[in-house]
């Protein structure tokens, strides 16, 4: 019989503890400096990501003799252009719906009477069960928010202005500094791996901005249809609405949902009639969500679910709506890290 006494070896050496301790508390440290200081490192990450993204139309155009500045000020500039016409077809009807909010809310409290009766049942079952008051009537919510929701999804100037600027100069400057990093390293096996890193990075975030852009301007011109066809008013600012919310995964189609609701039962005259915008648009991203998005972006690379969730949920927190729009590019580029720094290799199950 072997010697049961004997001393196994420990599962996790006192190392090994030390490390997974220090790295815990890099990552915490980390995350603290990026919340405390968003002013400055989210419009620099978000300005290395979208050049990275607009990085291959700079290449374009130098291929047809224009110089790597000016076609990056070029890019910026219709990219700026974009924006603002966007921004000009929802912020029309925004501005006009935010000067009636009462009389908006008022309609809406009027409207939404079919829902007394179920509330005056669920109070009297309270009492019965001695439960404590609860509210009798429905309670229109005050508009207190408005102003600090705006403060929050706006940035500051000194923000946009230090994202435009990094932008630019990043693109004008990407080839140099995709050298420089390369160069960097001394053995020939490290440049070629960062070569392939990089390029992989700007082929899979620029072909991912493309083709996220062509399916969500697919989707905003469909949920114009859908406003127009349900008499829902502004199809136009709402199909641009939603396009734009679309870039931010999971919380854009909830939130463009609510808007739908709202602005349906204030517009239309039915209850019954006021839903059918939201529904078709229910139908409408399950479809693109669960067939569109997946068949197209998941043949050039494959995302998780829980893995697009959780990044979507930490970079939300730490940064706000424009975080949710990071989460997916930066979960690629960790992802194409991931493959080429700690590749996987076969796993040996152990014996019985």
């Amino acid at each position: 019989m072997p010697d049961s006494a004997a001393e196994l070896p420990p599962l996790i050496r006192r190392q090994e503890v030390v490390a997974i301790a220090l790295a815990g508390l890099l990552l915490i440290a980390v995350t603290a400096v990026l919340y405390f200081a968003k002013a400055f490192f989210l419009p620099v990450v978000m300005a290395f990501v979208v050049g990275t993204m607009l990085s291959p139309a700079a290449g374009f155009l130098e291929r047809y003799r224009v110089p790597r500045g000016v076609g990056a000020v070029l890019i910026v500039t219709a990219v700026t252009a974009l924006g603002m016409f966007i921004v000009g077809l929802i912020a029309s009807p925004a501005l006009e719906w935010s000067s009636r909010l009462p009389e908006f809310a008022a309609q809406l409290k009027e409207k939404l009477h079919i829902f007394d009766r179920p509330l005056a049942l669920w109070h009297e079952l309270q009492t019965m069960l001695g439960g404590s008051d609860p509210l009798t009537s429905l309670k229109m919510p005050k508009f207190d928010w408005v102003q600090p929701t705006l403060e929050f999804l706006s940035p500051t100037f000194t923000e946009f202005l230090l994202f435009v600027v990094t932008l630019i100069l990043f693109i004008a400057s990407w080839k140099d500094l995709r050298r420089a990093m390369i160069m960097n390293f001394g053995d020939r096996t490290s440049r070629l791996r960062t070569l392939r890193i990089l390029n992989e990075i700007e082929e899979h975030l620029g072909g991912y901005l493309l083709t996220v852009t062509m399916i969500n301007i697919g989707f905003g011109i469909a949920t114009g249809i859908i406003c127009l066809i349900a008499g829902v008013p502004n199809p136009a600012g709402l199909g641009a609405l939603a396009a734009t919310l679309n870039y931010i995964p999971i919380i854009g189609p909830v939130a463009m949902f609510a808007v739908l609701v709202v602005v349906g039962i204030v517009a239309l005259p039915t209850l019954s009639g006021a839903l059918v915008a939201p529904m078709l648009f229910v139908a409408l991203t399950f479809f693109e969500g669960h067939f569109i998005t997946p068949t197209i972006i998941g043949r050039r690379l494959a995302l998780n679910a829980l893995a697009v969730l959780l990044a979507l949920a930490f970079w939300t927190w730490l940064w706000g709506p424009m975080g949710g729009f990071l989460s997916s590019p930066l979960l690629i580029v960790a992802l194409i890290l991931k493959e080429h720094l700690m590749p996987v290799e076969t796993p040996q199950l152990p014996e019985d």
